[in-house]
Order: C-alpha cells, then sequence, then structure tokens
C-alpha cells in the first residue's frame, strides 16, 4: 500500500469514526432532546449536582459540543443560571473521559455486533426501531476504530512520522498538537480515540499522549465559541468562562507534567489504560479543585446590566 492510498484510507477511517460519532449523538439527541434539556433545566444552586448532570449529560449523548451548545443557548435565553452553567461546563469536561475507556477497551467485535443488531431492529415494530439507530450507531464508533487501527499499523514503519509525533513530548508542543486537531475536527474524543490507537501500537509515548489530551480539552472550546457567536453577551461569557476553565487546567497541568506522568505510570503498565487514566484523572482532579471557586467566576465573567442593555 503506497503512502497515498493509505493517507486516503486514515481520512476516510476518521471521517467514519466522526461521523458515528455525530450520528450517535444527534439521534440520542432527537429522540431524548426534551428529556435531556429538562434533565439540564435540574441545574440547581447546588454545584455538586450540576457538576454530575454535565457528567451524565456527555456520558450518555457521548458529545461535550452538543452538551455545552445547549447549555450556552439556555444561558442566553435565560433559562438556566449563568452561576449554574458554570459547574456543568466542568462536568462535561469529565463525560467526554468515557469516549477513551470505550478506546481501552478494543471492543471491536462487539462494534460488529452491535451494526448488525441495530440493523435487524430497524425491522422491527416502533417501540424496538426507535432504538436500533442509535445500537446500530454505537457499533460503528466501535467498529471504525477497528478500521482506524487497521490502516494506522504501517506508519510504525515510518521514521519521519515517528520523528515529527516525538515533538509532543514537549508538554508545550504536545498541548499545541492537542488544541490544534481538536479545533480541526471539532471533537476531542476524536483526538482522544487517535491518541490511545497511536500509543497502544508504540507510535507515541505517554508523555506525548498527555500533552495531547490536555490540549484537546481548550481545542474542543472552538465548538463553545461558534455556538454563541449568533446569541448574546451572556452566550459568550459562558463561552469564555469554558476557555478559561480549560486553559487554567493547562496552567496547573505544566509545572507538574512530570510528576503526573509518573503518577500515571504508576498506576497500571498498559499505554492503552495509562492514556485512558491520565484523561480521566486529570478532567476530575482540575473539576474538583475549579469547582468551588465557580462562585467567584461567574462574578468575575457575568456581564454588567448595562452591558447586556448594548
Amino acid at each position: 500500500m503506497d503512502w497515498i492510498e493509505l493517507t486516503i484510507s486514515i481520512i476516510a477511517a476518521i471521517g467514519l469514526f466522526t461521523h458515528s460519532l455525530e450520528s450517535f449523538s444527534k439521534n440520542l439527541q432527537s429522540q431524548t432532546g426534551d428529556k435531556l434539556k429538562s434533565f439540564l433545566l435540574k441545574a440547581s444552586n447546588s454545584k455538586a449536582r450540576s457538576f454530575l448532570l454535565g457528567f451524565a449529560a456527555t456520558a450518555v449523548v457521548q458529545s461535550s459540543s452538543a452538551v455545552i451548545s445547549i447549555v450556552v443557548s439556555f444561558v442566553d435565553a435565560g433559562v438556566i443560571l449563568f452561576e449554574s452553567s458554570l459547574p456543568i461546563l466542568l462536568g462535561s469536561n469529565l463525560g467526554t473521559t468515557v469516549t477513551a475507556w470505550l478506546v481501552s477497551f478494543k471492543l471491536e467485535m462487539l462494534g460488529t455486533i452491535l451494526i448488525a443488531l441495530g440493523f435487524i431492529m430497524g425491522y422491527f415494530p416502533n417501540k424496538i426501531k426507535l432504538i436500533s439507530k442509535p445500537i446500530f450507531y454505537l457499533g460503528l464508533i466501535l467498529f471504525s476504530l477497528e478500521l482506524i487501527s487497521a490502516n494506522l499499523a504501517p506508519i510504525k514503519d515510518s521514521p519521519r512520522l515517528i520523528e515529527f509525533l516525538s515533538y509532543a513530548s514537549n508538554p508545550f508542543i504536545g498541548i499545541l498538537f492537542g488544541i490544534i486537531i481538536t479545533a480541526a475536527c471539532q471533537s476531542s474524543s476524536v483526538t482522544v480515540g487517535l491518541v490511545i490507537i497511536l500509543s497502544s501500537q508504540g507510535v507515541i509515548e505517554l508523555d506525548s499522549a498527555i500533552g495531547i489530551i490536555v490540549g484537546s480539552n481548550v481545542g474542543t472550546t472552538t465548538t463553545a465559541f461558534l455556538a454563541s457567536l449568533k446569541l448574546g453577551k451572556m452566550a459568550k461569557q459562558t463561552a469564555l468562562a469554558n476557555l478559561c476553565f480549560n486553559s487554567i487546567g493547562v496552567l496547573i497541568y505544566l509545572p507538574f507534567h512530570k510528576v503526573f506522568e509518573n503518577l500515571i505510570l504508576s498506576i497500571t503498565p498498559n499505554i492503552t489504560f495509562q492514556v485512558a487514566y491520565a484523561h480521566l484523572i486529570f478532567n476530575l482532579g482540575i473539576g474538583l479543585i475549579l469547582l468551588p471557586f465557580t462562585g467567584y467566576f461567574a462574578k468575575l465573567f457575568k456581564p454588567k446590566t448595562e452591558d447586556l442593555a448594548t
């Protein structure tokens, strides 16, 4: 297989994965849209409850972008208080870690089974047919991961590409890679999935993987900004607060990147699970650190009354 054919195959596999994630998320949103919105509306003055709501909603629909976009629009409409939205944003970051575990467990065979099951269920009566598409698309997500893994395997023999990716071992460059990749594909799940696959194949080391994952948190904030462009001042401030949270996470990580890497290394020798643990522990840790200060951030970012009027 020549490099042109290989590149096309890799892009096609990544495209299938991205489409599967989007379709799974959109299908669940269309079926549970009102319930999801009602679920998010239960956010109260309890920071812990709002945090858990953000986590649960993102874990279910497999898209922090979708959840954050809904939250931004709700804040703009005055349905959710600006103060209540901030813990949801933090919880949403934690919810993205579920995808990493799906990739880590290498459930390729399950993917094939779910595709077949979803296809067959599509011919059943309405109640069964209703859940056939989410099952089908979940199977397609797992199946496309196997395609990505198979198509990425030959790059292990490319010294130039491995040398280029090795630059990500520098935490600043790794974070920059994560930001660019995630902003380009508008999905931190795609970035994390690729990182886990490349790590499992020995193409990148743990230090590079962690840097890219940390950067992906910042890259995914571009979605919230895009969602807020046509909305009011409050929506834009919510998107800005989301960027601030993730940027603070980067600043906290940088001085301790070696300590954090050693912590992950002590948990498991399996690099696939190391990456998943790194993603989980980082997002959980940053969420718990920042959660008590969301009231302060609300005062800092909340527009003044005269600003809202303009």
